[in-house]
Order: C-alpha cells, then structure tokens, then sequence
C-alpha cells in the first residue's frame, strides 16, 4: 500500500505534491515500482495534528481521486479518513477501501456507510483523536486490551454487514515507543483475530527516535521491521517507499 498524502503538515511527506503534475509523477512511481493500491489521506493523522473541518478533507481529497481515476483507470484506491462523509463521496467517485484509524469510534455513521456501499474496511487500533492520543498511553496488558478492542470492534463492524475486514495495530497510535515495540515483538498473536493485518511503520518516529536519526534517515530501519512484520504474519504493509516494501516481499516470499 502505497501512502499519498494530500496535506501540508504530513509527517515525511507533507506539501510535498503541490501540483497535479507532482501528484501524478508520484502515483505513477509507486505503481511502476509495484503498488496494489494507493492510500490516499487528507487529514495528517501525526500525534498533536491540527483539527481539519470536513468540508476541507473534501476539498483536499476529491479532486486528487478524480485526478488519479482519470489518469490510472486500473488503480484501486485506498481512502484515509475515520468521517463517514468524506467516505461516502470518495466511494461515490471511485474509491474502493476505506482505511479508517478509529474503527469507526470517531463517526458513529461510518460502519453504516461502509455496509452500504460494501467496500473493504480497514479498522485500525487508537485511543483519543490525533489531537489527544498522545495522552492515552496507559494500559494493564496492552495487547489483551488491543485483542479485546479489536473483537469489539469486529462484531460491530460484522453486526452492521462489513464482510471484508482488516485490521492495523496502529504503531504509534496511543502507544510510547516501548509500548510500539511489545506490539511489534508479539505482532503474530493478532492472528487469532482471523483477518488480513496490516503494518504500518513507514518512516514513524519508534524508527528513527529509537536510531537518533529523522524521517528522512528512517528507510533503512523501515525496511528492518517491515521485514520482521512479515514474519509475524502481515499481510499487507503500508509505507511511503514502495520498491523497498515490495522486495521484502518477494524475498520473504521466496524463503516461504
């Protein structure tokens, strides 16, 4: 999964894609360089990110869906937002995923919009709002709760009529840096969930603090636990260099 972020404020890559030209050129990248979908997001999701209204994810988002159908007709597109409107217009212009960091907690209309339109749902682990997550770090056995949140949110999600179903730890999501590394280390147990698992750590900050590098520096320890994830049972990996992720998987696949 290929991230595209359409905000200014994005962590790595934030107002890097100012023009349609720019956008393109990007998509076109991670395509050649063996992308299965696009993750396209308008709202940063960053730890202390600043509060985005609906109307502007829209405005932001919309018209790079457009764009990019117009121009890749193939491509499926993977749409980053926890607001059931913004969900339900990118649908109804082509998106194919919705890739929502609170499950559904955020917006209590998007499990319903989501069994609507019967599209894969990705549900991923958070506590708080970007805003606030970083304050809710706090738990007796962090992966008994994540397990426990995560067949909440299941049956939910399942009670509404979601038949496709994945599920995304959330590194860096209401977790410190050691907390990220335990749900590293025990990532397999999230097998017994029974669905698809998504790893997303591209260039975070439990790589490059851990290493005293920045973003910037971060690909090759990204390579490293994107490797490992795989090994604990990933099935999908989300990240901002696609050539890379696609040769872990072909390596590991070739030693499986």
């Amino acid at each position: 999964m290929g991230i595209l972020n359409v905000t200014p404020n994005s962590f790595f890559d934030g107002g890097k894609y100012n023009n349609e030209t720019e956008l393109l050129l990007r998509v076109e990248k991670m395509l050649t360089e063996g992308a299965t979908f696009i993750d396209v997001g308008g709202y940063s999701s960053k730890p202390n990110a600043e509060f985005v209204s609906e109307e502007e994810e829209i405005s932001r988002i919309v018209p790079v869906v457009n764009l990019l159908q117009k121009h890749f007709p193939d491509i499926i597109l993977s749409i980053d937002t926890f607001r059931a409107a913004v969900a339900k217009v990118c649908i109804e212009n082509g998106g194919a995923i919705i890739n929502d960091i609170s499950a559904g907690i955020l917006d209590d209309k998007m499990l319903e919009t989501v069994a609507k339109y019967q599209v894969p749902y990705i549900m991923m682990h958070m506590k708080g709002t970007p805003q606030t997550m970083h304050t809710f770090t706090e738990y007796d056995d962090i992966i008994k709760e994540m397990l426990f949140y995560f067949s909440e949110r299941i049956a939910v999600a399942r009670a509404f009529g979601i038949n496709d179903l994945i599920v995304d730890p959330g590194f860096g999501f209401a977790k410190t840096l050691e907390q990220n590394y335990e749900v590293m280390q025990k990532l397999e147990l999230f097998q017994m969930l029974e669905l698809p698992l998504l790893a997303g750590i591209s260039r975070k900050s439990m790589i490059y603090k851990t290493l005293e590098v920045n973003a910037e520096m971060a690909l090759n320890g990204t390579t490293v636990l994107n490797t490992i994830a795989l090994t604990k049972g990933a099935k999908i990996l989300r990240v901002h260099d696609v050539k890379e992720a696609v040769e872990c998987v072909t390596l590991f696949n070739k030693m499986n």
